[in-house]
C-alpha cells in the first residue's frame, strides 16, 4: 500500500486573511485608569472642601500603586497567571473599602468607585471573582470601620458629582471597547478556525482515498501512530488477477483499457470493504488484499470473510463481463483468485519520510503463487486456510505443491462455493451464455425489488418466446 504525495504551500488570493487578534485591554492599564479615577474624585472632594485634606497624602498612592504591581508582577513572572491577577483584584476590593470608609460614605463618589470596582471583577474574574472580590470588600470594609473614626456625610457637591460620572465613565467606556474589540476579534478567530477545520476534514477526506479505510481510520483517530514499526499477527491474503488482461490491452485503445480497469478496481473495492477486507495494493490488474489487521474478527472469521469475498468477486466478475461484452469487448476477461492463511509482518516500511504500511512474509509469496497457478473462475487455498473454513465451505482437494521457503509440499485445495449455497437449498442460481447472463441471490432480493425482477423475467421469457414464433 503506497503511500506518498507531496504537498506544496502556496498562497491564495482567495484565502481568508488573518484577523487582526486585539489584546484584551492589559490590567496594568485598566488600573492605572481607575486609580487615576479616584485620584480625580479625592482632588475634587478636597478642592471643594467635601473631603477631608488629609487624604491629600492618597493622591501620590494613587499614582504610584498600579505602576508598583506591575513592577510586582513582571519580578515573579505571574503575567499569564489567572488566579494572581485575581488575587491583586482582592487588594484593590480593600482598597476600595477604606477609601470609602474615609471619604465617609459619601453618597455620589462612592457609588462610581464600587461601580468601577465591580467592573472590573466582572470583566477579569467573571462571578465567581465577582463573589470573592465583594467578600473581601466587605470584610475590609468592617475591619476599617472599626479601626477609624468616621461619620455619615449625607450630601455631595454637583461638581464633584460630575467629576466622579465622568472619570468612572471615562474608565467604563474605555474598559467596554476593549472587551468589545476582543469579542469581535474571538469571533473572527472562531470563524477562521472553523473554516481551517473545514478544509482538515476535506483534505484528511482526499488523503483517505490513498489508504485502506481501516488503516486512514486507525491513523486518523489517534489508534495507531505513523511511525516504522512492523508486528506479527495471523493474517489471510488475498490476490487475484484477469486473465485475458494482456491480450485485451492489445486490442483496445489505452484509455479505454483504463477505464475498464478503474471500473473493476471500484467494483472489486466494494466487495472487499463489505467484508472488511485491507486493500493493500493495486498492481497492473492484480489485486492484494488481506484480512486481520488493522481490525480482526479472529483467525477463523478473517479467513472466512476472505473467502466469502473471492466468491463474490468471482460471481460479480459474471456481471462485469457481460457489461463490458455490452462495450464491445470481446476478450473473455475472467477473474481468478489465491488465498493464503498464516503468521505475517504487518506494518509500516520504509524510511521516516516515506513509508507503506503492507505485509511481508512466506505466506504472501504462497497467496500470490496460488493466485497464478489458479484457471480462469478457480480460486485456490492453502491448508491454513482450509482448515479455518472448511465446515462452511465445500472445497476440491488439488494435491500439493512446491514452494520456495516451504521445505515440504504444501497441500492446495480449490473453492466450489459456500455449502449453504449448494444443493436444494442454495440460495442462488446463475446461468450464462452468449447473449444473455443471470445471476440471482435470492438472500438478498427485497420485495419491492422481487416485483421488478419478475417483470424483467416476463418480458425476457415474452421476447424469447417471440423470437421462437419468428424463427
Amino acid at each position: 500500500m503506497k503511500f506518498h504525495i507531496s504537498i506544496k504551500k502556496r498562497k491564495r488570493r482567495d484565502s481568508v486573511a488573518k484577523p487582526a487578534i486585539i489584546p484584551p485591554m492589559p490590567d496594568y492599564n485598566a488600573r492605572v485608569l481607575a486609580y487615576l479615577a479616584g485620584a480625580g474624585i479625592i482632588v475634587t472632594g478636597i478642592l471643594l472642601g467635601h473631603f477631608d485634606q488629609s487624604l491629600i497624602w492618597l493622591l501620590p498612592g494613587a499614582m504610584l500603586w498600579p505602576h508598583f504591581l506591575y513592577f510586582l508582577v513582571r519580578y515573579f513572572n505571574q503575567q499569564k497567571n489567572h488566579r494572581f491577577r485575581q488575587r491583586l483584584l482582592l487588594i484593590d476590593a480593600a482598597i476600595a473599602a477604606n477609601l470609602i470608609v474615609w471619604i465617609d460614605f459619601s453618597p455620589t463618589p462612592c457609588i462610581f468607585i464600587l461601580m468601577m470596582l465591580n467592573f472590573s471583577q466582572i470583566i477579569v474574574g467573571g462571578m465567581r471573582s465577582w463573589l470573592v472580590g465583594t467578600l473581601a470588600f466587605f470584610i475590609s470594609l468592617g475591619l476599617s470601620m472599626s479601626i477609624v473614626n468616621w461619620h455619615l456625610t449625607p450630601d455631595t457637591p454637583v461638581m464633584l458629582s460630575i467629576i466622579g460620572g465622568l472619570a468612572s465613565g471615562i474608565y467604563v467606556c474605555v474598559t467596554a471597547y476593549y472587551t468589545h474589540q476582543q469579542a469581535r476579534a474571538l469571533v473572527q478567530v472562531k470563524s477562521q478556525i472553523q473554516h481551517q477545520r473545514e478544509q482538515s476534514i476535506a483534505l484528511s477526506h482526499k488523503l483517505s482515498k490513498y489508504l485502506s479505510p481501516q488503516v486512514w481510520q486507525s491513523i486518523f483517530t489517534g489508534e495507531r501512530d505513523v511511525r516504522l514499526e512492523t508486528q506479527r499477527k495471523k493474517l489471510t491474503v488475498f490476490f487475484s488477477d484477469i486473465k485475458g488482461f494482456t491480450e485485451l490491452s492489445e486490442e483496445i485503445e489505452p484509455e479505454s483499457l483504463t477505464e475498464i480497469l478503474n471500473n473493476y478496481f471500484n467494483e472489486m473495492s466494494q466487495i472487499a470493504l463489505k467484508y472488511g477486507g485491507t486493500i493493500d495494493k493495486f498492481v497492473g490488474d492484480s489485486i492484494m488484499i488481506f484480512f486481520g489487521d488493522p481490525t480482526s474478527m479472529g483467525a477463523k472469521e478473517d479467513a472466512l470473510a476472505c473467502v466469502r469475498m473471492a466468491i463474490e468477486m468471482r460471481k460479480h466478475m459474471k456481471i462485469l463481463r457481460q457489461k463490458w461484452q455490452s462495450m464491445g469487448i470481446r476478450t473473455p476477461l475472467e477473474i481468478r483468485s489465491g488465498i493464503s492463511t498464516g503468521y505475517c509482518t504487518v506494518g509500516n516500511f520504509g524510511a521516516e519520510n516515506r513509508m507503506d504500511y503492507t505485509i511481508i512474509g512466506k505466506e504472501v509469496n504462497l497467496a500470490s503463487r496460488l493466485e497464478s497457478l489458479a484457471e480462469p473462475g478457480q480460486i485456490l487455498i492453502s491448508y491454513g486456510t482450509f482448515s479455518l473454513v472448511k465446515d462452511k465451505v465445500m472445497c476440491r482437494d488439488k494435491g500439493e505443491i512446491t514452494v520456495k521457503g516451504f521445505a515440504r509440499g504444501v497441500p492446495i485445495y480449490e473453492i466450489v462455493d459456500l455449502r449453504r449455497d449448494l444443493g436444494v437449498n442454495q440460495s442462488f442460481i446463475e446461468h450464462e451464455s452468449k447473449g444473455f447472463a443471470m445471476y440471482l441471490d435470492s438472500e438478498k432480493v427485497s420485495n419491492e425489488e422481487k416485483e421488478r425482477i419478475l417483470k424483467a423475467l416476463e418480458q425476457a421469457t415474452r421476447r424469447l418466446n417471440d423470437f421462437d414464433a419468428v424463427e
